[in-house]
């Protein structure tokens, strides 16, 4: 087993490289399943959940050969099951992608349930309502997902989110491109990965218009054809190394950004007294003051994403005054709470609320990450704290951060990882 070990107290200098955006590429990758032809996928990044879903195609029989450490070549024309390995989708939330991919490829998929962080209850009732609308027939067997389409195929429809949910309308899209007709999805989430997954299957021949507003129009075509695509750059691992900047304090310059898509946490880290500097593709993040007090509500984007929010909250561990957190999105977001606490913070939590009052300095501690952002915000917190700070079951820090100690060491943070004896590992969760 291995753990992240930190000595904190050091302020981060330098500049760092921003990867791949992970939520765009677990869909944009499942979603060469709909390509008849040979995909070049670029700007992936190098993370266990993309290694993961490159694996399932694999294991249906798709061609995927890493060109280099950031670009894929996938051929799926080969591809005959649309059975997807259980012990392999039970890994990863967005495993729930290759429903819809499936589905839009071969007018059958049978999925086992998605695994992933446990954030709270995260049902896919939208993603099935969406595949019923589209003339799919689904049900649930013996924790796996069956869809079929109808003998004609699918057909274009009007489909309405009852939520703007990211997942379902990235999942609708994936089945709609190649449905006969047009589909018209309202209510639609606007997240910049859902203009990515947009922009990639147009590239590929797809006709799709209005990703980025909530509705979206696409016109089915009978087939997707190769191509080579870049992935845009990860909003929340560049929001994380802001909020790193910000607790440890310091002057990063963070590259290969798309400053627009970080306005919401820009907003939030200047109130509190950071300075942000936006350069084109890259913002200059400096802090050297005291923090301030801010309020703080996730929703879905624009507004401030919760996927930013743990990390948010260790900077506010140390800002002077009383901040207000508002989670709007996740229940079990708040687990990373007792943590900190650990540390010295002090932190209330009502329900969807968290009371932060902030603390002159948090002080290092044994830490256990218990999902993919509060394990990123615990870094965070351990790059600010004194002392050593130990954290455990890095495997959920790892689902989306690619090589974080090495580009933290650049930056002249003391991190390092390190193998340790697992004497629980009984207890531990691997569905992340």
């Amino acid at each position: 087993m291995q753990k992240y070990v930190i000595n904190g107290s050091k302020p981060l200098h330098g500049s760092v490289e921003i990867s791949g955006a992970k939520n765009a590429a677990v869909a944009i990758i499942p979603a060469a399943l709909l390509v008849e032809g040979v995909c070049r996928i670029e700007n992936i990044p190098q993370i266990s959940d993309v290694t993961l879903i490159l694996r399932i195609l694999q294991e249906l029989g798709a061609d995927v050969r890493l060109l280099n450490k950031h670009t894929v070549q996938i051929d799926c024309r080969h591809i005959k099951s649309f059975q997807v390995p259980d012990e392999l989708s039970r890994k990863m939330r967005a495993s729930y992608y290759l429903i819809g991919a499936l589905l839009g490829r071969f007018g059958r998929a049978v999925v086992s349930m998605p695994g992933g962080c446990d954030l709270g209850t995260r049902p896919i009732d939208l993603h099935i309502k969406s595949f019923q609308a589209l003339g799919a027939q689904v049900e649930v067997l013996g924790g796996y997902v069956h869809a079929t389409a109808p003998e004609e195929g699918l057909k274009g429809t009007a489909i309405y989110m009852d939520q703007a949910s990211v997942g379902a309308t990235m999942n609708a899209m994936l089945a709609a491109v190649r449905a006969e007709g047009l589909t018209i999805i309202e209510n639609a989430a606007k997240e910049p990965h859902i203009v990515d997954l947009a922009n990639f299957l147009n590239s590929m021949g797809g006709d799709i218009m209005g990703a980025g507003t909530d509705v979206i129009r696409i016109r089915g075509v009978k087939a997707l054809h190769g191509g080579t695509y870049s992935i845009i750059p990860d909003q929340i691992e560049a929001g994380t190394y802001m909020a790193a900047v910000t607790a440890a304090g310091g002057e990063v310059l963070i590259k290969n950004v798309i400053p627009k898509h970080l306005d919401c946490i820009t907003a939030k880290l200047v109130e509190m007294g950071v300075r942000v500097e936006e350069l084109g593709d890259s913002v200059r993040v400096s802090r050297s003051g005291p923090l301030k007090r801010v309020n703080i509500k996730t929703m879905p984007y624009p507004g401030f994403p919760t996927d930013m929010q743990p990390q948010i909250a260790a900077c506010l561990c140390i800002a002077q005054g009383t901040s207000v957190v508002n989670e709007g999105i996740w229940e079990n977001r708040y687990r990373y709470v007792s943590e900190f606490r650990r540390m010295g913070a002090n932190i209330q939590v009502d329900g969807k609320i968290a009371v932060i009052q902030g603390v002159e300095k948090l002080t290092g501690a044994p830490l256990r990450a218990c999902d993919l952002r509060a394990g990123a915000a615990m870094v965070v917190a351990g790059l600010a704290a004194q002392g050593t700070t130990e954290i455990t079951r890095i495997h959920y820090i790892e689902r989306g951060y690619e090589k974080l100690v090495e580009k933290l060491q650049g930056l002249g943070a003391d991190i390092r990882l390190v193998e340790y004896a697992d004497e629980d590992s009984g207890r531990e969760n691997q569905a992340g």
